[in-house]
Formats: C-alpha cells, sequence, structure tokens
C-alpha cells in the first residue's frame, strides 16, 4: 500500500471515529429521566429507572471518549505521517 493511500485510510478511520463519538454523546444525551414531583413519593421503580439512565449515560459518554481519544491519535498520526512522507 503506497504512502499517500494509508494517510488516506488514517483520514477516513479519523473521521469515522469522530462521528461515532458524535453519535454516542447524541444518544447519551437521548430521554432524560422522568422528572417527580415535590410531592411524589419515590419507590424502588422510580429509584432503579433513575440509576439505569446514569449508567446508560455514563456508559455511552464513556464510548464517546475512547471514540474522540481514537479520532484523536488517527488525527494526530497522520499529521506526524504526512511531515514524514513529505
Amino acid at each position: 500500500m503506497s504512502d499517500i493511500a494509508l494517510l488516506n485510510v488514517i483520514d477516513i478511520a479519523a473521521v469515522g471515529t469522530a462521528l461515532l463519538a458524535a453519535w454516542f454523546w447524541y444518544r447519551a444525551g437521548g430521554r432524560p429521566p422522568r422528572r417527580i414531583s415535590k410531592d411524589e413519593e419515590l419507590d424502588a421503580a422510580d429509584l432503579n429507572r433513575i440509576v439505569v439512565a446514569l449508567q446508560r449515560a455514563a456508559i455511552l459518554n464513556r464510548r464517546a471518549a475512547l471514540a474522540s481519544a481514537a479520532s484523536a491519535t488517527m488525527i494526530a498520526v497522520s499529521v506526524v505521517a504526512s511531515w514524514i512522507v513529505g
């Protein structure tokens, strides 16, 4: 594989992982948990829904952060490789 083709593959992978990160963050900010009025009494099911929603958002945020790190790494590799190739 030529140097230019390899740089193009790295650039496309960087864009793909950046889009993946954006999608994960979009999903993490999805539906907010149901609001509870001050007069309402919390039961176990309500607490479970809140905890599950927070855990899902945390998982998606971690995935988005990992995808962003991968994208930044690929962009850095692409820049360094373009300096080396000329």
